[in-house]
């Protein structure tokens, strides 16, 4: 069933792409990236123009599914997906919501379940847009490039390229993570340290 919707998206090309990118950020159970693969196969020429369309449609499709978590709730993700899944992404948001996202956006977690996660627990929208772009913009160019640079050789080189993004991403994200932490937490001393001198100043007057 599942197969037959992607082989009818695969006849319109980039539109189909679009359509299944922006269905992928909302309710469809299969990545873009089953279909953005076989179609650059096709069109290596074209790589770089269906990355940018499938990362716009997922984009486009983010608000969708993030309003669809906050009137709906997370319980409709169990319906749809594998339990493990959600439970895996739930636990993500709950330690680090940005966190979630980024790595969310290069694990084979269908990427509508932090949408809608993200609505369901009420983060904040334009964080969820903002870090869905960092994340999905990677793996849709990676993709794409590959195809433009290595033309049809680039299908045996997919597989590799998404697990070095996982390998060499993750870390990154978190030493990301880590280093705002950092700079959140000096801050926050700062403005406590000035907070206080202002009390000692105005306790003298």
């Amino acid at each position: 069933m599942v197969q037959n919707i992607i082989d009818y998206l695969s006849a319109f090309g980039a539109l189909g792409l679009f359509v299944h990118a922006f269905l992928d950020a909302i309710i469809f159970p299969i990545p873009a990236l089953f279909l953005q693969i076989p179609l650059s196969l096709v069109n290596p020429n074209e790589a770089l123009w269906l990355a940018t369309v499938g990362f716009a449609a997922c984009l486009l499709g983010s608000p969708v599914g993030y309003y669809i978590g906050k009137k709906i709730g997370s319980t409709v993700l169990y319906k749809m997906l594998k339990k493990t899944w959600v439970d895996k992404a739930r636990e993500l948001f709950r330690k680090n919501g940005e966190a979630a996202i980024l790595i969310g956006s290069f694990t084979p977690i269908p990427f509508k379940v932090f949408t809608i996660l993200s609505g369901s627990l009420n983060f904040p929208l334009w964080k969820l847009l903002a870090y869905a772009a960092v994340g999905r913009a990677v793996k849709f160019y990676a993709v794409g490039t590959l195809f433009y640079i290595y033309g049809r050789s680039a299908a045996d080189m997919v597989h590799e390229v998404t697990l070095y993004m996982l390998v060499i991403g993750i870390p990154l994200i978190l030493l990301f993570l880590l280093v705002r932490y950092k700079v959140r937490q000096r801050k926050l001393k700062r403005l406590q340290e000035n907070e206080e001198r202002s009390s000692k100043d105005v306790g003298s007057e």
